[in-house]
């Protein structure tokens, strides 16, 4: 295997990238056509699930969503019984993110079919998540049944299925491929980015030649107009969907710590659906993904007072829907948080006299930055904002407001609704302490004697200490240099010199040290020069005085943290 074959871009992955995108995309397309027919035998329309709920009397709703959501929690009680036994992980982010060898297929099947329940009834959930699931479960099987005798990772074959069905159901190629970059690998290398938008554009191509050519949302006509007042507006909007995203992980948070203590998950799902059920007798706007009310809200559909009440309930309902346990995805319920309060802000800051022409225009900013600050990766959101709306005028106040969101959120120390993201914030943090963390931070005692100390006292204090190497300091402390132990038994084995004889005339006047006020990272290359376990640490170049010893051990374990 030459190096170049192991290195991540290579014409292996591109090629492959090709049939995976295809692949995915179909995956998409069946699991969309599900929902479509069990929506129309629910209902007997194929309406969005908003206005198909109206066909029954409002008394019917809580019982039409908790139902799905009971038969939901039994499909999920059963993939969850399966990875306990098998102690497998079924997220395809987990997936990538830890370099496994495949996505379960039993277990995502049986998530895919509790979210089907879950979405099909009502429930307040995203289609994007089992979309995405089951378009990486196509990447893995054809990793396995196809790809076996190439050398390429399955997990990277997963990654390019998951950026493809992402961008099957937004259109949006560069942002999907960007964001299995920054959540799953934790970074936009261009060696793992280029099969992914490989192959999310071929999802996109896919799409288009079956007809789906327009844009997610249509809002491609509009200008953003930046003004001074636009411009403060948006950094409003930034910040406000930062702390709307914070909102938004803490409510998750307390409804699964409620949820929690209904131990049977059909009976937890159920009591949910239930009531996102109840709620929606308030509107049924907030049932489903959200992906027709925001179309509704671009179009100017709603009143002030309407836009508050549903940004309040579609907050809670989905906050109840993902806490108990209901599988599906939070990009589409976070798009339309976002398109409502960011009409909402403009609409209110036009009521206070800001001269603003167009606040729908404010939908997709406030969509990218909810997105932003609820996924922790706000280079997707607002890339997604400009292929969704396919309006280049928005790539400004999206990079303003989805910077602005994230950067929030991270500052109320709020975690991703993504797990993978964590674990990526505290690698992160991690080596930032360790690049700008100082060597005082890790000094231990160590051996040390004067020049005229015995060698005998400096075997009898290596014994103690475990140390190979004794320091040599004169009297006001300062460094004089070491003496090894290896070269004391040696000498002493030789008859050069005696137990009796003075550690001075084997000392090492030119042995390394380091300041307390160096970093750790050039503590790091100190070792990195040497084959010491220790090193001694001196006060400041002038003085020079012994203060301890700095282990290799302590500067390992500190790196292990963001390795």
């Amino acid at each position: 295997m030459t190096m170049g074959s192991r290195h991540a871009l290579n014409w292996t992955s591109i090629l492959v990238a090709v049939p995976v995108g295809l692949v995915a995309t179909l995956a998409t397309l069946g699991f969309r056509a599900l929902i479509e027919l069990i929506t129309a035998m629910i209902f007997g329309t194929r309406h969005d699930v908003t206005q198909a709920m109206t066909v029954y009397p409002w008394y019917f709703w809580p019982l039409i969503v908790g139902s799905g959501g009971v038969i939901a929690g039994f499909f999920l009680r059963y993939a969850a019984a399966i990875e306990q036994k098998e102690t497998v992980r079924t997220d395809y982010l987990d997936v990538i993110n830890a370099r496994l060898d495949a996505v379960p297929t039993k277990t995502s099947l049986f998530r895919a079919l509790s979210s089907l329940a879950s979405i099909s009834s009502g429930g307040s959930i995203g289609k994007e998540g089992p979309m995405v699931q089951l378009s990486a479960l196509s990447g893995s099987l054809m990793g396995r049944l196809c790809f076996r005798r190439l050398n390429l990772r399955n997990s990277d074959v997963v990654a390019m299925a998951a950026a493809a069905g992402l961008s099957s159901v937004y259109h949006a190629p560069l942002a999907s491929a960007i964001f299995v970059a920054e959540i799953a690998f934790g970074i936009s290398a261009m060696q793992r980015l280029v099969p992914l938008i490989i192959s999310s554009g071929v999802a996109v191509l896919m799409m288009w030649s079956l007809g789906y050519r327009s844009a997610i949302y249509p809002f491609s006509h509009v200008l953003f107009e930046l003004t001074p007042a636009t411009i403060l507006l948006t950094v409003a909007v930034g910040l406000l969907a930062g702390l709307v995203g914070w909102a938004m992980i803490w409510l998750i948070a307390q409804s699964r710590q409620r949820f929690g203590v209904v131990r049977s998950l059909p009976l937890r799902l159920g009591f949910g659906g239930l009531i996102v059920g109840t709620m929606a007798i308030g509107s049924t706007k907030i049932l489903g993904n959200g992906y027709e009310v925001i179309v509704e809200i671009m179009a100017g559909g709603f009143l002030i007072k309407a836009l508050f009440m549903l940004l309040l309930l579609k907050m809670c309902a989905t906050a109840v829907s993902v806490g108990s346990g209901a599988v599906g995805g939070l990009f589409t319920p976070s798009l339309l948080i976002g398109a409502i309060l960011g009409v909402l802000v403009a609409s209110l800051a036009v009521l206070a006299g800001l001269p603003i022409s167009n606040v729908l225009i404010f939908a997709a900013v406030g969509m990218g930055a909810v997105l932003a600050s609820v996924s922790q990766a706000p280079l997707m959101a607002m890339l997604m904002v400009l292929e969704m709306t396919l309006n280049s005028s928005l790539l400004f106040p999206a990079m303003i407001a989805c910077v602005l969101a994230s950067m929030t959120v991270y500052r109320l120390h709020a975690n991703s609704t993504y797990p993978v993201i964590k674990n990526h914030f505290r690698r992160s943090d991690a080596k930032f302490d360790f690049d700008n963390g100082i060597i005082s931070q890790f000094i231990v005692s160590g051996a040390a004697l004067t020049p005229t100390a015995s060698v005998g006292k400096a075997l009898a204090v290596s014994s103690l200490k475990r140390e190979r190497f004794v320091y040599v300091i004169g009297e006001e402390g300062e460094f004089l240099g070491a003496v090894s132990i290896h070269d004391i038994s040696r000498q002493v084995l030789d008859k050069v010199i005696t137990l009796d004889s003075p550690v001075s005339c084997v000392m090492d006047e030119s042995f390394p040290y380091i300041f307390e006020n160096q970093t750790i990272t050039e503590g790091w290359e100190a070792f990195a020069k040497v084959t010491l376990e220790r090193l001694p640490v001196l006060n400041n170049p002038r003085e020079k005085k012994y203060l301890g010893a700095l282990t290799k051990t302590s500067l390992i374990q500190k790196a292990k943290d963001f390795l």
